[in-house]
């Protein structure tokens, strides 16, 4: 029997956006919707601004979040096979905590 993208997209497991996150909040403190979403976007906008930074962030529990710069490389065209140089670039890495790893 083959599965249809419905019935594998319904299986698939939940996903926690930052507005359900707001949502959870909100209730269990007891603070309007609206205030809870504002703060969690404060929260995200001085995480980013912080990385934009070169800065490190220790979210106890959580993990580490921070930005690693990637070297010049080279690379292959997939269709031709070609070498392409590939410029140095930054990405934004996350490691999780030991206690998050050990949970799981």
């Amino acid at each position: 029997m083959k599965k249809t993208a419905k019935a594998s997209a319904s299986s698939a497991s939940p996903i926690l956006t930052l507005r359900n996150i707001a949502d959870r909040l909100s209730e269990m403190h007891e603070v309007p919707k609206r205030q809870a979403n504002e703060m969690l976007n404060q929260v995200v906008e001085m995480i980013a601004k912080s990385l934009k930074k070169g800065d490190k962030i220790r979210l106890s529990g959580l993990g580490i979040l921070q930005v690693r710069k990637r070297a010049a490389r080279m690379g292959r065209n997939p269709q031709t096979g070609e070498p392409v140089k590939i410029k140095a670039s930054k990405k934004i890495a996350f490691r999780a905590a030991k206690d998050l790893k050990d949970s799981i």
